[in-house]
Order: C-alpha cells, then sequence, then structure tokens
C-alpha cells in the first residue's frame, strides 16, 4: 500500500466531508468509486493515512491487513456517526488504526473542520507514541540479544583460554574496537567461530574413528591386549554416535547437511558390520571397505562444512585433525597385513607405507612452521614428533609380537597427542577471533 494514499471505501464523499477534508489540508483526487486521497502534514515525512469507511468493514480489514496492525505511519478512521463498543475498538487496533472518529454533518449541512484537524492531532500523536515505543523495544531487544551474545563469547574464552571474565570482557572489547565492531556483532562472530571449530573438529574424529575401529578389529583378531581393545571399541563406537549426535544440530539447514546425511547412512552400515559376533579375516575386509566409504564421506563433510563456515583460520583444525586419521591408517594397514597372513621385511614395510607416511611428514612440518602457534601448540607438535618417530618403529617391526605391540600403544599415543593439538587449535586465540 502506498503510504501517501488516503483511502476513500465509502464511494464519492460528499460535499460536507470535501470541505472539512479539504481545511486540514487532504488534497481530493477526481470523484470516482474507489476515491484515492493524498494527506501529507508538514515536516512529517511518513504522512497520514486517512480512511473514509463506514466502519471497520472487510474491505478496511484487507485494505491494512498486509501491515499486520503495526502500519509504518499515521492511520485515522473517519466514519459517521455510530456506537464504538469494545469488540470494535480491538478490531481497530489490531487493524492498526490509531484514531478512529465518528463525524456527523450538522444542521448546516457541514462538518467542523476543527473535528476533523483535532481528530488527526490525536492520531498524530498516538502514531509518535506508539513508534517511540516500538524503538524502544527494539533497542531493549538488541541490547538484550548483545549481552546474551557477549556472555556467551567471555565463556567461550573463558573455557577455551582460561581466562578470568574481566580478563575475556577486556580481550572482546579491545578485539571489537580494533576491527570497528560493536561488541555483541563481535562475540556473535567468536561464538559462531568456536561452533564451526568444534563441528571441524568432530567431523574430522569421525575420519579417524572409521580407521581407528577396522584397527581394533585386527588387533581382535590378532588377539592383541583383547580386554583392553574390546573396551576402546565400545568407546569408539559410542565416540562416533555422541559426534553425530552432535553434528546433526550443528549442520542442519547448512549447506553440510547433505554430507552429514550421508556420513549418517554409512556409520549405520559400518556399525551393523562391527556388532558381529566373531570377526575372521573376510569379515574383517568387508568391516574394511565400509570404512573407506565412511572415511570418504566424512571427508566430504568436513570440506563442506570449511566451506560453510567461511573461515580460513578453520584450515588448520582440518588438518591437524586429519593427522589423526592417518596415523590410525597407518597402524591399520600394518596390522591387517598381519592378520592377513602377509609378512614383509621392515624396509618393506615402510616402503608400502611410504605415501601414507610422506603425507604425515609434510603436514606435520607445514604445522610446526606455520605462524599459529603458542607455548602450547609448540609443546604439542614436539611431542607429537616424538610419538611419530615411535610408531615408526613399530610399522618396520610389525612382523612381530613386540613391533606389533609397539605399533598399537604408539597410535594410541600418538592419537591422545593429536586429540589434544587439535583441540589447542580449535580454541587458539586466531581460530576463535579469526
Amino acid at each position: 500500500m502506498n503510504p501517501d494514499v488516503l483511502l476513500d471505501l465509502t464511494g464519492p464523499a460528499d460535499a460536507a466531508w470535501r470541505a472539512a477534508l479539504a481545511c486540514t489540508g487532504v488534497h481530493l483526487g477526481a470523484p470516482c468509486e474507489g476515491e484515492m486521497l493524498v494527506h501529507r502534514t508538514a515536516g512529517d515525512s511518513a504522512g497520514v493515512l486517512v480512511c473514509l469507511a463506514a466502519g471497520i468493514t472487510s474491505e478496511l480489514q484487507a485494505a491494512l491487513s498486509g501491515w499486520a496492525g503495526e502500519p509504518p505511519l499515521c492511520v485515522l478512521l473517519l466514519t459517521p456517526p455510530q456506537a464504538i463498543d469494545e469488540s470494535r475498538a480491538t478490531l481497530a487496533i489490531a487493524c492498526g488504526i490509531h484514531h478512529w472518529q465518528t463525524l456527523g454533518v450538522d444542521a448546516r449541512g457541514g462538518i467542523a473542520a476543527a473535528d476533523v484537524t483535532a481528530a488527526l492531532a490525536l492520531a498524530q500523536a498516538r502514531w509518535r507514541h506508539d513508534r517511540a515505543l516500538r524503538l524502544a523495544a527494539a533497542r531493549a531487544h538488541e541490547q538484550l540479544d548483545e549481552r546474551k551474545w557477549v556472555e556467551r563469547a567471555k565463556g567461550v574464552l573463558m573455557s577455551a583460554r582460561g581466562l578470568g571474565e574481566d580478563e575475556a570482557f577486556r580481550l572482546l572489547r579491545g578485539a571489537a574496537m580494533s576491527v570497528n565492531l560493536r561488541l555483541g556483532e563481535l562475540s556473535r562472530a567468536v561464538c559462531e567461530a568456536a561452533g564451526w571449530a568444534d563441528a571441524m573438529n568432530r567431523a574430522g574424529q569421525l575420519r579417524m574413528l572409521s580407521q581407528r575401529l577396522v584397527r581394533l578389529g585386527a588387533q581382535q583378531l590378532l588377539r592383541i591386549a583383547p580386554r583392553d581393545t574390546a573396551l576402546l571399541k565400545t568407546q569408539s563406537m559410542q565416540r562416533v554416535n555422541d559426534n553425530l549426535e552432535r553434528l546433526a544440530t550443528q549442520s542442519a539447514g547448512t549447506a553440510a547437511q547433505p554430507a552429514f546425511a550421508k556420513v549418517d547412512g554409512c556409520w549405520r552400515a559400518l556399525a551393523a558390520a562391527l556388532d558381529a559376533p566373531r570377526l575372521d579375516a573376510a569379515g574383517l575386509r568387508h568391516v574394511d571397505a565400509l570404512a573407506a566409504a565412511m572415511l570418504v564421506a566424512a571427508e566430504d563433510l568436513t570440506e563442506a562444512l570449511q566451506g560453510a563456515a567461511g573461515r580460513r583460520a578453520l584450515h588448520v583444525v582440518n588438518q591437524c585433525g586429519r593427522q589423526r586419521m592417518r596415523v590410525q591408517r597407518i597402524a591399520k594397514e600394518g596390522l591387517l597385513a598381519v592378520a592377513s597372513g602377509v609378512v614383509e621385511a621392515p624396509q618393506a614395510l615402510l616402503v608400502r607405507h611410504a605415501q601414507a607416511l610422506d603425507a604425515f611428514e609434510q603436514v606435520q612440518r607445514e604445522l610446526e612452521e606455520a605462524p599459529l602457534t603458542s607455548p602450547e601448540i609448540r609443546a604439542g607438535l614436539a611431542q607429537v614428533r616424538d610419538e611419530w618417530l615411535r610408531l615408526l618403529g613399530g610399522v618396520g617391526a610389525c612382523g612381530t609380537d613386540a613391533g606389533r605391540r609397539t605399533l598399537v600403544q604408539a597410535s594410541e599415543a600418538l592419537l591422545a597427542r593429536l586429540d589434544a593439538l587439535t583441540a589447542a587449535y580449535e580454541h587458539s586465540f586466531q581460530v576463535i577471533m579469526g
């Protein structure tokens, strides 16, 4: 509806109405059915909409319905004399009408212009009052929303970086000033970044867990620490379920949702195969094939989440998280070869795993040389390097019982180190504030 248009829903206005309205500055169009009249008060850019009608008619309600009770300008309803009871008044308010004035023709056949002027003044006063209330409510809601995001962002920094409440607030305020953002805007960005980083880490864990579960299946077949292996298998399956439950919420409504659905389907198939009472060599190969499909799907999900987040700083979380998967896959391949009856010389084993080993080494160097660092991250990288060397020894000696035990122990220790390192990247200042 054009906010400058005054609607006449009663047909052409008679001479009395015209004379009264003309005195108040209403400009009349040519008399016709559904006549359109225009009125703008001086200094009021919003204007005034005056409706001439027999009452709260269905036509009037339809004309005002587009504003859902909150018109962007003052609305005055003028009608012939009639009773205005509570139900009609409530309906008028629901339509967004600020004032309803009944006017009758006097003994001289006219309508007092002063009455129309008074009605206009009252409608405009009500409009300004309502607008002020709406603006105040909007500001209050905005301030409440801002406080909510600030409190959440403080919690993120306090938990991730071990800061006190005052220190976290000072950090947020200083960062907001440095990038010329409102505190609430920056706080919301911090919370969103933390949420995306958590989702990336969880999706990356699914890649690793797909390979770890096959490795544990091979351990069961080779009877390497059977009791501990069974416990780790149960914990790993629960970890997958927990991550999927969280990722279902985090990916909902984003471009990553189809990728999540694919991972979820792959996991259902893999979980069913893992629940078999006993795994033989053939069953383990089937589990490995299902795990490979889940690995691809989880990789797609991780990339989809990174793309949906649109934050370059998350790349390091993805890279470090992928290292966990490489370690588990290397250990898995070594144990699967033994479980299949393949016995290789140490040098041949290292050659067969050369591509995976090189990929791990390359990313490890990139992480060590990356500018995103902290004392915690540097210490974590050094620990990963030490455990990695032990894993290599286990790979070269996995043809022996001692070598296989070393391989299993090193893969678990390295996983713990990489989990901690990935979490350190996830909670790093650069990622959260990036």
